[in-house]
């Protein structure tokens, strides 16, 4: 397994993932002098801690921040991968047991995009699959309108520049077509906001169904929309390997 960086989290999202209290409920915690790490009294909000390394005391007591939960989702169209929303629309975070309310999603997917995407409370798995100098690749299906050429497709994996940003997929293959209907398989690596969409945009074409398949050697399978399963120990593993 590749070993990965050390990450250091801020004190109060420890003490929240330790749960002892929201980030913001534990804010008070800490100016009060009533958490300590690895010995010091800790009086000033900003500080960082090793979650692997640091010894975090609340009122001498020692924390131990809650075991590592994984978990993969079919997230369906219409549904938002955040924890609020201004407008009232469901959240992904509602698919779970409310005793995971402190996971977090592993990059998103957009409000109409659907498919495969990861919750966890693992910062250092978030970091390695989100980081492009990890590498770690994500196979989208994107049902689109018209007949798309060859030529859109070598543009793609060329890499080509859309409102300042260059994108590009690593692979992109016409899985079926029509003259009124195609379906693109694109695999990439970086995974910009949106990129899959505006890859088809730069071009002039209409994504009317965007599907995350795979990531990494982890594929949707027959997972059904809107459900959710937790991943081995071996898929873990793979996905750092």
């Amino acid at each position: 397994m590749r070993e990965l960086p050390q990450l250091k989290v801020r004190l109060q999202r420890f003490l929240a993932e330790a749960g002892v209290a929201s980030r913001r409920a534990s804010e008070p915690l800490i100016l009060e002098g009533r958490v300590a790490v690895n010995g010091q009294l800790v009086r000033q909000l900003g500080v960082r801690v090793d979650p692997e390394r640091d010894s975090v005391t609340l009122d001498s007591k020692r924390l131990q921040p809650r075991r590592k939960i994984y978990v993969a989702v079919n997230k369906p169209p219409g549904v938002v991968c955040s924890r609020k929303d201004e407008f009232g629309r469901p959240l992904i975070y509602e698919f779970l047991p409310k005793e995971w309310g402190h996971l977090h999603s592993v990059g998103r997917l957009d409000y109409a995009s659907e498919g495969l995407i990861f919750l966890t409370n693992d910062g250092q798995l978030s970091f390695h699959l989100t980081h492009p100098r990890y590498g770690v690749r994500k196979k989208y299906l994107a049902t689109v309108e018209g007949r798309v050429d060859g030529a859109v497709l070598e543009r793609f994996t060329q890499g080509l520049w859309h409102q300042g940003d260059r994108l590009k997929a690593e692979k992109a293959r016409l899985v079926s077509a029509s003259r009124s209907r195609s379906v693109v398989e694109l695999e990439l690596v970086e995974g910009k906001n949106r990129e899959v969409r505006r890859l088809f945009e730069s071009q002039g074409i209409t994504v009317r169904r965007l599907l995350r398949t795979q990531i990494g050697k982890i594929k949707l399978g027959e997972l059904p929309p809107g459900k959710w399963r937790a991943l081995t120990p071996a898929e873990i593993k793979s996905l750092l390997s």
